[in-house]
Parts: C-alpha cells; sequence; structure tokens
C-alpha cells in the first residue's frame, strides 16, 4: 500500500530516529503496562473483599429498628417546651409483621435474586466449662446457601444435613478450635433469654473473615425461634441479594416503598470496607496516572526536540506548498506510531506482570495472589495510551505549523 507525502516524511523522521522512537515507545510501554497491572490489582483487591463480605452479610436487610421514648407533645407546638428526662429504647418488639406477604413482594421484584427470612440469636456456645459468645442465624438453609455460597465455605461437613436434624447447627471455625469441638460432636447453646439447648455439630465453615468465624453459626429456623420463646411466624431480618450489589443504595431506596421497615444496604453497613476500597482506587490510580504523565511527557520533548532540530525542513515544506495542517498531521502520526507501539508492549508487558503475580502463593482461602486479566481495562488502557501520546504530539505539532519559513530562510 502506497503512503501519501504526510505518511513518507513522518515515517522518514520516525527512522532516521531510531533510537528516540524506542526510548518514546518504552515510556508509553511503562505507562501503559503499570496503569493496566495496578488498575488490575485495584479490581482484583476489591472483588476479592466484596466475594469475603458476601459471604456472612446480604447486599441489603430489611428489619425493625429500636427507637427511642419520645415527648407526647410535639417540639413545634407554639406555648409549649417538650421536655423528656431519661429517654430510653421504647418496648417495641422487633420482629417483622407479616414477613410471608413482604417476601412475596419482593420474590415479584424483577432485579431481586434471593430472598431469606433470618432470626438472629445472640448466644453463648458452651462446651465443658469453655464458652464463648456470639450469634446464630436461624435460616432456611437452601435459602441461605442460595445467598451466601455456605457450601463453598464448608471445611467439613454437609449443609443438606440441618434439613434432616432439628437441632443441627453449623459452626464458625474459630469456635470450632477454641471450643475443641469437632464434626457431629455435641454443643451446648444458652440464648439471651436463658433457654439451653443441645445442638448437634453439622458441618464447620470458614469465611475469610476471622470475626465472623469466631462468633457466626447457623441453625435452622424453628430452632432460633424456639430458643426466643417465639411462634413460627416470628422474623427479625429479611436477607435480600440484588442483580448488581453496587447498586444496592438505590434498590434500597425502592424497596423502601414496599415496606414500612428499615432497608440497609451493604455498603451503608460495611463504612470502613468501602472506604479501604475509595481509598486503594485513589491511590492506585493516582500513581497509574502520574506514570502514564510522565511517558507523556517524554513523547513531548522528543516531539519537540525534532520539530527544532528540522526547522529548515518545516520552512522548505511549507514553502513548497505545505499548510500548517499538514506540518500538525506529520508530526501526529509519528506520535501516533509512538503510541501503537508503545501501547501493544504494553499491554504484553501487562499481561506478563498479571500472569507472574497471580501465580504467587499466599495462604489462607484464597490461595494466590487477588489478580486476573480484565479485558475492559486493557481496553480503557489501550484507549489512554494512544489519546496521551496524540496530546502530547499535538502541543509541539501546533507550534511547528505557525512557524513562518521567510523568518527561518532569513536565519
Amino acid at each position: 500500500m502506497k503512503l501519501n507525502v504526510n505518511s513518507e516524511i513522518a515515517l522518514t523522521h520516525l527512522l532516521t530516529r531510531k533510537k528516540q522512537t524506542m526510548i518514546a515507545a518504552m515510556g508509553v510501554t511503562v505507562g501503559i503496562g503499570i496503569f493496566i497491572f495496578m488498575i488490575s490489582l485495584v479490581v482484583g483487591f476489591n472483588r476479592y473483599s466484596d466475594e469475603a463480605l458476601f459471604k456472612a452479610a446480604p447486599h441489603l436487610r430489611i428489619y425493625q429498628d429500636d427507637i427511642l421514648s419520645k415527648p407526647l407533645i410535639a417540639e413545634n407546638n407554639s406555648g409549649f417546651m417538650a421536655v423528656i428526662v431519661n429517654p430510653k429504647i421504647a418496648n417495641v418488639s422487633n420482629t417483622l409483621i407479616n414477613p410471608e406477604k413482604i417476601i412475596s413482594d419482593l420474590r415479584k421484584q424483577h432485579d431481586i435474586v434471593t430472598v431469606a427470612p433470618q432470626v438472629s440469636v445472640n448466644l453463648f456456645y458452651n462446651n465443658g466449662t469453655s464458652q464463648i459468645n456470639g450469634v446464630a442465624s436461624g435460616v432456611n438453609i437452601v435459602d441461605a446457601n442460595a445467598m451466601f455460597n455456605i457450601e463453598s465455605t464448608m471445611l467439613a461437613g454437609d449443609i443438606r444435613n440441618l434439613l434432616a436434624t432439628p437441632n443441627g447447627i453449623l459452626l464458625g471455625v474459630g469456635i470450632a478450635k477454641k471450643l475443641n469441638i469437632q464434626l457431629y460432636d455435641n454443643i451446648t447453646v444458652t440464648s439471651s433469654i436463658g433457654v439451653v439447648k443441645v445442638m448437634k455439630v453439622e458441618g464447620i465453615f470458614k469465611t475469610s473473615n476471622s470475626n465472623v468465624d469466631l462468633t457466626k453459626s447457623y441453625i435452622n429456623l424453628a430452632m432460633s425461634q424456639q430458643l426466643l420463646h417465639k411462634s413460627s411466624s416470628y422474623v427479625t431480618d429479611i436477607l435480600v441479594n440484588v442483580k448488581d450489589p453496587n447498586k444496592a443504595p438505590e434498590y434500597a431506596n425502592q424497596l423502601k416503598n414496599l415496606t414500612i421497615y428499615n432497608v440497609e444496604d451493604w455498603q451503608a453497613a460495611n463504612e470502613q470496607t468501602m472506604s479501604s476500597k475509595k481509598t486503594r482506587e485513589i491511590m492506585f490510580g493516582a500513581i497509574s496516572l502520574a506514570i502514564l504523565l510522565v511517558a507523556a511527557f517524554g513523547i513531548y520533548n522528543i516531539i519537540n526536540m525534532t520539530i527544532k532540530e528540522k526547522l529548515n525542513d518545516i520552512a522548505i515544506l511549507k514553502a513548497t506548498g505545505f499548510s500548517g495542517k499538514d506540518v500538525i498531521n506529520i508530526f501526529l502520526k509519528e506520535s501516533l506510531v509512538m503510541g501503537i507501539i508503545g501501547t501493544s508492549i504494553g499491554l504484553l508487558l501487562a499481561s506478563g506482570l498479571i500472569k507472574f503475580v497471580s501465580g504467587i502463593y499466599i495462604g489462607g482461602d484464597r490461595e494466590y495472589f487477588p489478580i486476573g486479566f480484565e479485558p475492559s481495562i486493557f481496553v480503557v488502557g489501550s484507549i489512554l495510551g494512544i489519546l496521551i501520546t496524540l496530546g502530547a504530539g499535538y502541543i509541539p505539532a501546533i507550534g511547528a505549523a505557525k512557524i513562518d519559513p521567510i523568518e527561518i530562510f532569513r536565519k
């Protein structure tokens, strides 16, 4: 394919300055490679932390909250001053009224994936004289497994055994280790109101959260109601998973119109985790962009030096009929070639780094470093690489287009 005149001139400039061309391209290579690697690292860490969190927490939780006692006279009543002495928690039951109707309505919503009723029970786990306090989640184990993928966290036992064992319990590995409990052993639990039950350990699970493993257990919904001396309609929470966890706050606002109860999204319930995620994103993003800018300055300097060395050539081109747009076109093509070469090698560099780091064994339930190939990040990196190099070449190219050939010839 025959090149036009502008392309031939740009190619000649690049080939006569091969060393500088490759240095500029390598700057882009390092910038794009590190950018893709760092952003992939952030995405991997965030996905891993979310997966660990969702092993024990739903996307949304519907519950009845405690309230403070309030004055009988409203404060905005003119002529009166509302006074309340020693406000206390009002004695209101935290049970949800008609939970079956709420669950039925939720399951009709298009974006809702899983709905599970839950009864939370504060209790003590006892084995002889050893005792640990924690929380048991009374659930329908099939619904809970669909929501939290409990099966993937099991170290021993089978969650389905809970269906055939009314007094069965699934223990966190931290509880089992502290109380020296093995699979199929019996363990005594005491609820906050003093109800004592002997439970059979049907499974031991391990999440990525040591606090959860040291306090959490799963029991049948009916058993949790018995521990609190409540009826079979007693439910304290309705847990909801949606299609897109990142849109949980939006879903929470929508669901508030379906119920009179509080709806809490997982971001609001885990502010510290969200803060850590944002910190990682800002920190790694700033480092990556700084590296890209350094690469852009490298290209800018090289194009600028080329223009200064080729002033006579540019003057001759303009004197022979080349316009300012042609000059800009020539140097933009040079920048584009550098960008394409650097970006292409940068993609290979990023792929190699990701492959190497993903094979590093770190132990724990994850085993290997939480990073993987993210096609969307590679696409974004490629576009950024081209745009930044074009931008770096455009600035000095404008200056070259404004050169007056008569002034150059006079010198």
